[in-house]
C-alpha cells in the first residue's frame, strides 16, 4: 500500500469522526466562547470543518503565505452550510490526494505568516502537522466547548462518557 492511500483512510476514518462531532454544534450560540482569548464557538467549528483544505494549499501550492495568500476564515450561519462545508472540504481533500505520489510527498512545503517562516518540511510531514495532527487537535476543542455548553459528546475512539451514560440507561 501507498504513502498516499494510508493518508487517504486515515483522512476517510477521522472525517467520521469530524462529522459526528460537527454534527451537535448547536445553532444559536456561534458568540459563545470559553474564554475571552478563545475563539468563538462558530469559529472554531467553522475552522475544522475548513481544515481538510489544508490539503489543496500543501500538494498543489510550493509555499503558502497565511496573509498574502488571502486565506478567508470560513463563517457559517447555519448547520447546513457547517456540514457542507466540511464534506466539500473532505471530498477535494480526497481528490487531491488520490492524484499525489509518493514522490511528491517527499517534496519540500513551506508554510509563513507574513512572510515569516512557520515551517518547512516536507509535503507529508506538513500534511501530518496542518492537515491532520491540526484537525484532531481543533475537533479536541470544539469537543470540550459542547462539553462546556452540556452537549452530549460522541465517542471519537471508543464510547464517550455520555455513551456509557446512554449504555448504562439501556440496562
Amino acid at each position: 500500500m501507498t504513502t498516499v492511500q494510508l493518508l487517504i483512510d486515515e483522512l476517510k476514518y477521522e472525517s467520521t469522526n469530524t462529522r459526528k462531532l460537527l454534527e451537535c454544534v448547536p445553532e444559536g450560540n456561534g458568540d459563545w466562547q470559553p474564554h475571552e482569548k478563545s475563539f468563538p464557538l462558530k469559529r472554531i467549528a467553522g475552522h475544522v470543518a475548513e481544515i481538510p483544505g489544508w490539503v489543496y494549499h500543501i500538494i498543489k501550492l510550493d509555499e503558502f503565505d497565511l496573509r498574502k495568500n488571502n486565506f478567508e476564515r470560513f463563517m457559517f450561519e447555519s448547520k447546513e452550510q457547517l456540514m457542507s462545508e466540511f464534506e466539500r472540504k473532505l471530498q477535494e481533500a480526497e481528490n487531491i490526494l488520490s492524484e499525489t505520489t509518493d514522490e511528491q510527498l517527499q517534496e519540500k512545503w513551506t508554510f509563513m505568516v507574513g512572510g515569516d517562516i512557520i515551517s518547512n518540511d516536507t509535503r507529508y510531514n506538513e500534511l501530518r502537522k496542518w492537515a491532520f495532527n491540526h484537525l484532531v487537535h481543533h475537533r479536541a476543542q470544539l469537543g470540550v466547548y459542547l462539553r462546556l455548553l452540556d452537549i452530549p459528546i460522541p465517542g471519537m475512539y471508543g464510547p464517550s462518557a455520555d455513551d456509557r451514560i446512554r449504555m448504562e440507561a439501556k440496562k
